[in-house]
């Protein structure tokens, strides 16, 4: 196929709200677009912006040689690529698949990819569907560096920024786990802290100025701890274990105090003071990734 075509048509498989946003994305910089969901219906939108309506899975992998996955985990991807069909029509073409899930699974879905003549991207979107299209979306990519530089051009359509974090195919998704767990904690600590805050007279409205000046502390922390962990250094100067540890436990005491489940900052607690009970209460938080990493 010629090069032309590759960036100028694109196949969209799922149309749950991202895929519904990517999908649009790319009609609405003129790349001509082929979409297909597995509950009929959620394509009308899209039809009548410019997209090609697919009937089946199959006519729609054999509509353009870039093809983007993106519904809610590998096992929804794997019911759709791996259909004997499919996976017929995929052959010679490229998938990126956009769909959330763990490295490993992308790793095994690359080999299967391989084994069926099928050029393979990995990828993660770390934004929100309304950001899609815009300067505010955040994509990032894994395997091969050709295959990435080669559907680059069309990938932009979908706006923001793009990075290819190297060849090796779970990179990506191991960022996305990472940066989810990052998310997914702070959000944990953040809505204990609505409860207590509540449990104290205190309305989330009057906290949310001075949590927000806690999350404002927090990216040089992350420069410093990474470069702490790295570094092996595990620097505890401004804030050891040891002083650390007495906060955490003014909040669990408070908490359970008044009935609230404190059973993420108990975790917290207990990974501090087995730290500290192995010998590092003088280090500061970055010891604590080590802790978690040992074998």
């Amino acid at each position: 196929m010629s090069t032309n075509h590759v960036q100028s048509a694109v196949t969209v498989l799922g149309l749950g709200p991202m895929g519904r946003a990517l999908a649009g994305a790319f009609v609405e910089a003129g790349v001509r677009t082929t979409v297909w969901n597995r509950t009929a219906g959620r394509d009308t939108d899209l039809v009548g912006k410019g997209a090609v309506s697919a009937a089946t899975a199959e006519e729609a992998v054999a509509a353009s040689e870039l093809v983007i996955v993106c519904v809610v985990n590998y096992d929804a991807s794997d019911g759709v690529l791996r259909r004997e069909d499919v996976t017929a029509a995929l052959k010679g073409r490229t998938v990126v698949n956009l769909t959330a899930d763990t490295p490993q699974r992308a790793r095994d879905t690359a080999v299967w990819a391989a084994a069926h003549g099928v050029d393979y991207l990995d990828g993660a979107i770390m934004t929100p569907a309304p950001s899609i299209g815009t300067t505010e979306a955040v994509f990032i990519h894994s395997g091969p560096a050709e295959l990435y530089r080669r559907h680059q051009p069309v990938l932009a359509a979908l706006g923001g920024t793009h990075t290819h974090l190297g060849e090796e195919i779970g990179r990506a998704a191991g960022f996305d786990i990472a940066l989810l767990d990052i998310f997914w904690t702070t959000m944990a600590g953040y809505v204990h802290a609505l409860a207590l805050a509540k449990a104290e007279g205190i309305d989330g409205r009057e906290l949310a100025p001075f949590a927000q000046g806690i999350g404002a502390i927090l990216p040089p922390l992350f420069a410093e701890f990474a470069e702490d962990f790295d570094s092996a250094s595990y620097s505890g100067a401004i804030n050891p274990l040891t002083s650390a540890v007495s906060t955490m436990a003014h909040v669990v005491h408070t908490a359970e105090a008044h009935g609230i489940d404190s059973g993420v900052m108990r975790a917290a607690e207990g990974l501090v003071r087995r730290t500290i009970a192995l010998g590092h209460g003088g280090d500061g938080a970055s010891r604590l990734a080590e802790v978690l990493g040992r074998r």
